[in-house]
């Protein structure tokens, strides 16, 4: 399954955005789908999962501020972000998890969110 993400983009802080990622196939039996950043020097941070059994969770440093959900329909999660500030900056890329002993994950190639004014 092939992930491409789209909607990232410069806004100011406390603006919004909406990133996209959409599956080349089905994600309705992915257990996981999440996003994930990065900046440069940092390790990458897991932001939020949205999981098959339609449970949600989020890191601390974006909760209340972003929403992840699932068009198992569309083949697509999104991830609403709300309230940004620079420290959001950073590339978002969507991951996919098939949980198990043969499990496996894929991922996209990212898109550039950069808060500033």
């Amino acid at each position: 399954v092939r992930l491409v993400e789209s909607g990232g983009g410069l806004v100011q802080p406390g603006g919004s955005l909406r990133l996209s990622c959409t599956a080349s196939g089905s994600i309705s039996n992915i257990d996981i789908m999440s996003w994930h950043r990065r900046v440069p020097g940092k390790e990458r941070e897991l932001v939020a999962q949205a999981f098959k059994s339609g449970n949600t969770d989020y890191s601390d440093s974006v909760k209340g501020r972003f929403i992840i959900s699932r068009d198992n329909a569309k083949n697509t999660v999104y991830l609403q972000m709300s309230s940004l500030k620079p420290e959001d900056t950073a590339v978002y890329y969507c991951n996919g998890e098939v949980a198990g002993p043969f499990g496996y994950d894929f991922w996209g190639q990212g898109t550039q969110v950069t808060v500033s004014s």
